[in-house]
């Protein structure tokens, strides 16, 4: 099992496979936004496949597929039915807006991705516009819809909670996700970059205890994905809702999953800059044994934890040019 000099399984690995994406959602990229890399440096398909291939093979059996917005990215079903078939990988997810989730919901599927987790920040559209810059609300309502029909499970809803933005709204996006039957996420605002820190903070912690006693939430032992999320559910098991909690309550000593980006960079860490760059040797020719020992050169420089909470101003790289 690939493991990091703090003892640290690392089982789950995020690969970005753009970072463009059709939205701009005010915590995550500005508007005017520009740096992307050149699509030459993109890792192609075959790339990506030797990288999770050598990852499977050091016992990494959970992957994401990320962006940007991964289905912005041309045949990106192709790809998932690639890595699906890959011996030791035992679950393929997808992160996605949902804007183009209705078109490929099936194919995705058939492909072998097991479930989706959908950024959803509001069920109001004059709101959605606002965090997003344009008007999606009805179609990221029809990409869960056609989700659910394809047969993708769980269905998670990924909510990034903002002060001020969209705080109003949880418990309306809680009773939401418990009538549909989705599992809902929410996620305090990381300071990444300066949309990050320019995003207002909310302690998730009340909201917690607010959303257990109004839906008659418990403690859940079972994790759901192998991610981040500490979940709550109702008694009768019907419905859970996830708190990832990275600044009240981080969860580094746990933290299993590096993330690979669209150039090829791994990162180790969210909060950090530290990183390891593939690209040259999957591009100079470099044997499997070569990549899988850079692959653990690169887990040994995984911190012990981010520096959100003592250096907020850290990190201006994006969260769309890190990788989901």
């Amino acid at each position: 099992m690939l493991s990091d000099r703090f003892g640290r399984s690392i089982d789950y690995l995020r690969v970005s496979v753009t970072d463009r994406c059709d939205l701009r959602c005010t915590y995550c990229m500005p508007k005017d936004f520009k740096g992307y890399e050149d699509p030459p440096d993109w890792l192609s398909f075959a790339e990506i496949e030797r990288v999770v291939a050598a990852f499977a093979r050091l016992g990494t059996s959970r992957v994401r597929l990320t962006g940007g917005e991964p289905l912005t990215r041309r045949n990106l079903p192709q790809l998932a039915s690639r890595l699906s078939s890959l011996p030791g990988v035992g679950d393929l997810s997808l992160s996605t807006n949902g804007t183009r989730l209705a078109r490929h919901a099936e194919a995705l599927r058939a492909a072998g991705i097991t479930r989706v987790n959908v950024s959803l920040d509001t069920l109001d559209r004059d709101c959605m516009t606002t965090i997003t810059g344009r008007d999606c609300l009805p179609i990221v309502l029809q990409g869960l819809q056609a989700a659910k029909d394809a047969g993708l499970a769980p269905v998670k809803i990924n909510m990034v909670a903002m002060r001020g933005v969209n705080d109003a709204e949880i418990d309306a996006m809680a009773a939401f996700c418990i009538e549909q039957q989705f599992v809902l996420r929410l996620i305090e605002v990381m300071p990444m970059g300066e949309t990050g820190q320019n995003t207002a903070y909310l302690n998730l912690a009340p909201i917690q205890l607010r959303l257990a006693a109004k839906f008659g939430l418990k403690p859940q032992a079972l994790e759901l994905g192998g991610g981040p999320a500490r979940y709550w559910t109702k008694q009768d098991g019907m419905a859970s809702i996830g708190f990832i909690t990275p600044m009240s309550q981080h969860f580094c000593a746990t933290c299993n999953r590096v993330r690979l980006s669209v150039d090829g960079t791994l990162y180790l860490c969210l909060g950090q800059e530290v990183q390891y760059p593939l690209r040259p040797l999957l591009r100079g020719g470099a044997p499997d044994a070569e990549l899988e020992h850079a692959i653990r050169e690169a887990v040994e420089l995984k911190p012990s934890e981010h520096d959100f909470g003592r250096q907020p101003e850290k990190i201006v790289r994006f969260m769309s040019q890190t990788g989901g």
